[in-house]
């Protein structure tokens, strides 16, 4: 095997071990993993999961309910029939001492990155330079650092609080590289972004945000053989994270360890091509995902160390077993941990727009509805951002609209959008709420 050293002067000292070397080549390593229905490295040992009584489970339900009956839009940002595009990713940022309100950023079709007052939607900064559509945007840790990842090969970091168009800094791949996931970690210094497979090779690609230096740390290419379309990190440990792909794996890795093998926690398989990774729990020991043809797979990451399955939850189809009155489940969209509530809760919807807000509980056959806000968007929800703070939620669509829904609030803005009409090439490239295309593996 061929290894490719890089100085690791400017390296975080939590992944010191991550950056020794770049692999070119592949093993058989990911061809045996694929056939894995559960492959399990028991190594790391999470926290034991807190337990609750069936009584605290019901209240725990109809709290959620309740809270979530409350929803009601307050604002939705307002564009020109020049701004109208796909709306591809979100990411929040809250305010500091000189910036009173927080700020919002969108991942655009038109290969834009748009920065919004979160508040009142109201569009402030349109940074350009991307030559190919942005598949991730991500506010850092620095006051208005803002990073997007593209087709094009590079992540690059802005400044929001600015009104230059030119991006403070540039990071660069490998040649043939296209990042679709990306994530920084919860400490703010490393960056990691999946790629499209290219020959036999799909590569997680890492660098420190925080050096001048703009070539890759290293990357992990043994751990993946299709598109990389989610990168995770952990919400508070930083050299945890979890990536998903097209192969239908979601990976959990341990960046501190020496190797790549030896960084690999534990491989699940969905079965199906992952469009979403989360974490849950009360200290993030299970991971989940969602499938492009709305599968939904949950796995506890503590039973590790026992003979118990990792799967807690596995759905081939949502659309097929989650019940709603009076309405349908075309889509899955993501989800998070709701911490009052300790329960994990995934949001999906209609191609016309609707919004369905589901339960899942550990155990359960599947997922339960909770509650469906009144209609506002006029197509397919492509992202959403929950605030744990103020319980709000953003969410961004096909209708070229972001909307903001806040508990009890009385919209002050615009009227419903129709939705745009064409299809943008990232959809296409990423397989958004697929159909045929992507069917169960076997």
């Amino acid at each position: 095997m061929f290894f490719r050293y890089i100085s690791h002067s400017v390296v975080p000292t939590t992944t010191l071990h991550l950056c020794r070397a770049v692999r070119v080549g592949r093993t058989s390593r990911c061809a045996e993993q694929t056939e894995l229905r559960e492959n399990e490295f028991k190594i790391w040992r999470p926290p034991t999961p807190t337990t609750t009584t069936e009584p605290e489970r019901r209240t725990s339900m109809e709290k959620v309910e309740e809270d979530f009956s409350k929803l009601r839009v307050a604002q939705r940002s307002a564009h020109t029939p020049e701004d109208l595009t796909y709306l591809l990713d979100i990411d929040c940022l809250r305010p500091w001492p000189e910036q009173t309100s927080p700020l919002l950023a969108a991942s655009c079709s038109d290969r834009c990155v748009r920065v919004y007052d979160r508040q009142t939607l109201t569009l402030l900064r349109l940074f350009k330079g991307h030559s190919a559509p942005v598949s991730r945007v991500r506010f850092g840790r620095g006051r208005g650092q803002l990073f997007s990842a593209s087709c094009d090969g590079t992540v690059r970091c802005w400044d929001a609080r600015s009104q230059s168009p030119d991006a403070a800094r540039t990071y660069r791949g490998f040649p043939g590289n296209a990042f679709l996931g990306f994530d920084i970690s919860c400490g703010g210094t490393v960056l990691c972004a999946g790629t499209e497979q290219v020959d036999e090779d799909a590569f997680l690609v890492f660098w420190d945000a925080r050096a001048d230096a703009q070539e890759p740390l290293g990357v992990y290419s043994e751990s993946h053989s299709d598109d990389i379309t989610q990168v995770r990190f952990h919400p508070s440990d930083p050299d945890r994270m979890a990536s998903g792909s097209t192969d239908g794996l979601v990976n959990v890795f341990d960046l501190g360890r020496d190797t790549e093998a030896d960084a690999l926690l534990a491989t699940c398989n969905s079965d199906s091509s992952v469009s979403f990774v989360g974490w849950s729990g009360e200290e993030g020991a299970q991971v989940f995902c969602t499938t492009h043809d709305e599968g939904f797979s949950l796995w506890d990451l503590t039973h590790l160390e026992t003979e118990e399955p990792l799967a807690l939850v596995r759905m081939n189809d949502a659309r097929e077993t989650t019940e709603i009155d009076g309405s349908a489940l075309d889509y899955l969209i993501g989800g998070f941990y709701h911490h009052r509530t300790r329960r994990l809760l995934v949001l999906g919807g209609t191609h016309l727009g609707k919004l369905h807000f589901l339960s899942c509980e550990a155990g359960a056959d599947g997922l339960t509805h909770l509650y469906s806000p009144r209609d506002a968007h006029s197509a397919t929800v492509r992202a959403f951002y929950w605030d744990s703070e103020d319980e709000s939620v953003v969410t961004a669509g096909e209708d070229a609209q972001l909307l903001l829904w806040k508990p009890g609030a009385v919209e002050t803005s615009g009227k419903k959008k129709e939705a745009t009409k064409e299809r943008s090439s990232l959809q296409k490239k990423m397989r958004i709420h697929g159909g045929a295309a992507y069917k169960s593996k076997k």
